[in-house]
C-alpha cells in the first residue's frame, strides 16, 4: 500500500481553523491535498470535523479524496455525522462520499445515532435510499473496489 505524503502541522492547523485562502495557497505551492498527519487525518478530515464548510468546499474542488480513511478507519463523513454538520455532510455526499461505508466497525449513521444527530440521520437515510443500485457487472465492480 502506497504511503501518502506527510501533512505538516502548520497546514493541519490551517484546516482546523478554516483558513481557506492559506490552504489554497499551500496546495497551489504543491502541498498534496491528500497528505496525512501521524493519525492518518487529511486536510479534508480536519476541516470537516471542525465545521469549516468553506474550506471543505475548496478542498473538494481541489480533488481531495472524499472517503480517504484515517488510522481509525474513519472517513470525513463519519466525523461529520458525529458532530452534526449537515451542510458539510451534504457537501461530502454531493462529492460522492459513501453514506454506508464501514468506519472501523461502525457507519456514519451509527455515529449520528450515538451523538443524537437526527438531522444527519435523516440525510444519510435519504441518500442511502436514493442511491442508484448497480445494474451492470462493471458498476458492481467499481462499487466493490471503492469499498476495498
Amino acid at each position: 500500500m502506497a504511503t501518502l505524503p506527510f501533512l505538516p502541522d502548520a497546514a493541519a492547523e490551517l484546516a482546523r481553523k478554516g483558513d481557506t485562502a492559506g490552504l489554497a495557497a499551500l496546495i497551489k505551492a504543491d502541498l498534496a491535498v491528500d497528505a496525512q498527519d501521524t493519525k492518518g487525518n487529511t486536510l479534508l478530515m480536519l476541516a470537516s470535523y471542525h465545521g469549516k464548510a468553506e474550506t471543505v468546499a475548496m478542498l473538494l474542488k481541489a480533488c481531495a479524496t472524499v472517503d480517504l480513511r484515517n488510522a481509525k478507519g474513519q472517513t470525513p463523513l463519519g466525523g461529520v455525522a458525529f458532530k452534526g454538520y449537515v451542510d458539510i455532510a451534504t457537501l461530502l455526499l454531493d462529492a460522492g462520499a459513501d453514506p454506508v461505508t464501514d468506519q472501523g466497525g461502525s457507519t456514519p449513521a451509527d455515529f449520528a445515532t450515538l451523538a443524537g444527530k437526527t438531522e444527519i440521520l435523516a440525510l444519510l437515510q435519504s441518500r442511502r435510499d436514493n442511491a442508484a443500485q448497480p445494474t451492470r457487472w462493471y458498476s458492481k465492480l467499481i462499487g466493490w473496489v471503492r469499498r476495498s
